[in-house]
């Protein structure tokens, strides 16, 4: 289940914490839709949705998944505490301070965080 929130004159479209594993580009793609359907500028997707293949680099997901928010030109968020995962790969930890940096890809703590970035 989805929700559409407008924070800061921005739609957002957040995801459930419950349901589907996120592990493919092919998992996004009707996100992607609903999002496009509904209007939202940005996606939520709560850390515990995403398949534990997405915080290995190595195998891609991260990079496919990101890129088809790239394509659709939609912002995509991964909500919660991944410290778990980048305690255990820098590579993951300088992915995350790269895609920061942007306006296109965000890992963020929580909504508080993502209130202040849209409020930029």
């Amino acid at each position: 289940m989805t929700t559409l929130q407008t924070i800061h004159d921005v739609p957002v479209m957040m995801c459930a914490l419950e349901g589907e594993p996120i592990g493919s580009e092919r998992d996004v793609l009707d996100l992607i839709g609903d999002a496009g359907y509904q209007g939202a500028q940005w996606v939520v997707i709560p850390a515990g949705r995403l398949d534990e293949s997405f915080f290995r680099l190595r195998t891609r997901v991260a990079g496919d998944i990101i890129q088809k928010f790239v394509n659709y030109r939609l912002g995509v968020v991964v909500l919660g505490d991944i410290s778990r995962h980048t305690d255990a790969s820098s590579a993951l930890q300088d992915f995350v301070v790269e895609c920061n940096r942007g306006r296109q890809t965000w890992f963020l703590d929580d909504l508080d965080a993502l209130r202040e970035r849209l409020e930029n």
